[in-house]
């Protein structure tokens, strides 16, 4: 292989004949061994450093360069100065910092080199046009460095100004300006942790080119997957949904572990700065760019959610803390996933088909899909269409008037007389049947697709806001980093639950998920037995909708991470489930399950006194859910590390339900008037604005209502795909 690079002669005439042969020396014995494949992967392409100044770029630049055998290039030392002929800091002082970024574009818009480690100076984003240039030679790494280190650095090479620093304008404000030129051009982030070394963030680099040059590395599996598979990407699963074996897709290789000082780099920053970072751990940058992620994630989290915070973490009493997850659009914990999903399907999509995304809802799931999917583009709305199927008794008021208030010609909700269960069994049945899924796609140009938590999209963004509760509460003082908390979470599809043990596996130091179940106790009865046996359960309606479920999805997922991936073993007991309702975890990893989990149950009685008891003491009103939880939480917990109860939905989704735990009369029948009320009785949490906009002048819309009958479902989803897509064709 030829290693070639080009930089301008009077580079080349400026570097010392013995330096550039070692240089070249050290590129050929790299590249005649077989040390690294990461030189394999660049063909030639180069590595960008780029970062703030101060954040070693140089240095680090140099260890890169050196492991992998290829020409180190500093623009500050080998390209500025030889071509001005004078110290960049001489020329700063001479023309100013606004001519001084001209005329340091111009240089860099007439550099070329190829096979090589280039450190940018830290003010060479800010110019696009030699941005644009120097980005077509290369992979543009960034080097996100802590505010502290950085000044520190600073401070040792007595640095006193920096380009585009104004008079009285401290280092830290234009750092803060300059990142966001820094995470327009990058490629791939390098997050360095608090006290990094050069050496360590050489290594993280390295890693990290490795990684973005290696796609195939990060592919997925099915659940129940024995053997050799297809090569599954991350596109692949967000379009899907569901695997074509029933089974649900996980990464192949787990979540890579973050390290602690990582994650200290996090404690500081704002939701939307933790999504970006963490997502862009778990989405390769092939698949979604990091440029494209970040327009997505500051779409979904800005402002769409009433509180800066996203996700509050509140102390509820003694060690006792709730994570509120309602403050998005429709007021429940399913907005996190559900304001960013869909952007993500539509980004994956193919452009020549149409997509029916079917869902089932057990009441939050419905409306926070309505809500996602009715923010896309236009573009994107017009090859999608949404169609949510719920429990017609099933959801609270409320929530049917939510989710009848979002419907429109490309998304509607439909009720079925029936439970939760039957409408999820329908919907994989739909996608498991080959004669239905074929005559979509070949009438209608139409493909099924899915946006419950059994779509690896949904579940993702779902471990950031367990991750973000970690962290505001090291922020707040609650905690240091590295303490132990517990985490109770009501349960039903336990799609909330895998995703915070999804969390404990990327490192945050969860000790326990509580899994907090109403009288529909499945999974906690399962968990405690290792018997999951539907044959003599019935499901009983609750004042506790949204985890009224008896067969639990996002249990599979679980199964599977315990077994260590043993698909065989998940086929054979999932099997077991559809055929026979029932199937026994091995007593070998009935213990492993426990080192993550506990689970309980509360009556509703237990429920409704728990409300009440901690409105009276704290003016705190639980919505239902919580109240399960906090019930749960109180048996399960040993009072040796604080405890967090999720808080799913705002308390006036089910206000009929908390008018009783509060021993109110005299309810108005009005919904809307009904929020008024609570309002006016809570101290906290504060009311929900958008809750209250959707209620009016909407409460008489009329919606579809159908039988328990699975061929009246069929005819529901074909006579949506007539509306949606054949119609529009046609004009």
């Amino acid at each position: 292989m030829i290693l070639s690079f080009q930089f301008n002669m009077a580079l080349l005439r400026s570097r010392p004949l013995a330096q550039r042969a070692f240089r070249c020396s050290l590129a050929l014995k790299s590249w005649l061994s077989t040390h690294t494949s990461t030189a394999g992967y660049l063909k030639g392409k180069n590595i960008l450093i780029m970062g703030a100044p101060g954040a070693g770029k140089t240095t680090v630049g140099r260890i890169v360069a050196h492991k992998l055998g290829l020409p180190a290039v500093d623009v500050d030392d080998d390209v500025l100065e030889t071509t001005w002929k004078m110290p960049v800091a001489a020329k700063l002082a001479a023309v100013g910092g606004e001519r001084f970024l001209q005329e340091e574009g111009q240089v860099l818009c007439n550099f070329s080199a190829s096979g090589c480690v280039v450190s940018l100076t830290g003010s060479n984003p800010l110019h696009p046009e030699a941005m644009r240039h120097v980005k077509q030679s290369g992979t543009v790494v960034y080097l996100d460095v802590d505010g502290g280190d950085i000044l520190q650095r600073l401070h040792r090479m007595k640095v006193d100004r920096i380009v585009g620093q104004e008079a009285g304008q401290s280092f830290s404000d234009i750092l803060k300006y300059r990142k966001q030129f820094y995470e327009q051009w990058l490629d791939i982030r390098v997050l360095c942790g608090r006290g990094d070394t050069p050496e360590e963030m050489a290594e993280k680099v390295l890693q990290a080119v490795e990684r973005f040059y290696n796609l195939t590395a990060e592919t997925f599996v099915s659940t129940r997957a024995d053997g050799e598979e297809r090569k599954t990407y991350f596109s692949d699963v967000v379009v899907e949904g569901l695997a074509p074996d029933g089974g649900l897709y996980v990464p192949k290789n787990g979540f890579s572990k973050i390290a602690p000082r990582e994650w200290l780099r996090l404690v500081d920053m704002s939701y939307p700065e933790r999504a970006l970072v963490l997502l862009e751990k778990c989405i390769h940058p092939l698949e979604v760019s990091a440029v494209d992620l970040r327009e997505m994630v500051s779409k979904a989290y800005g402002s769409s959610f009433s509180n800066e915070d996203v996700v509050p973490v509140k102390r509820l009493m003694d060690d006792m803390y709730i994570q509120e997850l309602f403050h998005g659009p429709t007021a429940s914990f399913k907005d996190l996933a559900l304001q960013l999903m869909p952007q993500l399907f539509a980004y994956c999509l193919p452009p020549m088909c149409n997509y029916l995304i079917l869902v089932a809802t057990s009441g939050d799931t419905g409306s926070a899909v309505l809500s996602g999917f009715g923010r896309l583009r236009d573009e994107d709305r017009r090859k999608t269409a949404v169609l949510v199927f719920f429990p017609e008794d099933g959801v609270s008021r409320i929530q049917k008037l939510q989710m009848t208030s979002l419907s429109r010609s490309h998304a509607k909700a439909v009720s079925v007389r029936s439970d939760f269960d039957f409408c999820q069994r329908s919907i994989k049945r739909m996608f498991g049947e080959a004669g239905l899924t074929g005559h979509l796609a070949v009438e209608f140009g139409t493909v099924l697709s899915t946006a419950n938590s059994i779509n690896w999209a949904r579940l993702l963004p779902q471990v950031v806001y367990h991750s973000a509760t970690y962290l505001n509460l090291c922020r707040s003082g609650a905690i240091q980093f590295g303490d132990p908390v517990d985490l109770c979470i009501p349960t039903g599809n336990f799609g909330n639950a895998m995703s915070a043990v999804y969390a404990k596996q990327m490192g945050v130091p969860i000790r326990k998920v509580i899994c907090a179940s109403n009288c529909n106790r499945a999974v906690s009865d399962f968990i405690n037995t290792g018997e999951y046996d539907l044959r003599e359960r019935r499901l009983m309606p609750s004042c506790s909708p949204a985890i009224d479920i008896l067969k639990s999805s996002n249990l599979e997922r679980f199964v599977h991470h315990v077994s260590g991936g043993d698909g065989a073993l998940v086929k054979d007991m999932f099997s077991s489930l559809d055929a026979r309702r029932r199937f026994t975890l091995p007593d070998s990893l009935l213990g492993r399950m426990r080192r993550d989990v506990r689970a309980g149950w509360c009556s509703e009685q237990d429920c409704l006194a728990a409300i009440y008891h901690v409105h009276a003491r704290s003016g705190y009103i639980l919505d239902t859910h919580a109240a399960v939880a906090k019930v749960v939480a109180d048996r399960q917990r040993d009072r040796t590390c604080p405890v967090v109860i999720s808080a799913t939905a705002h308390y006036g989704k089910f206000a009929p339900a908390v008018f009783e735990a509060l021993r109110v009369e005299n309810i108005p029948d009005n919904p809307l008037e009904q929020l008024k009320r609570l309002d006016f009785a809570a101290s906290k949490p504060e009311k929900h604005q958008k809750l209250m906009e959707c209620l009016k002048n909407r409460n008489g819309r009329e919606h579809a209502v159908c039988e328990a009958d699975y061929s009246v479902l069929v005819e529901h989803v074909e006579a949506m795909i007539e509306e949606s897509f054949l119609k529009v064709m046609e004009t």
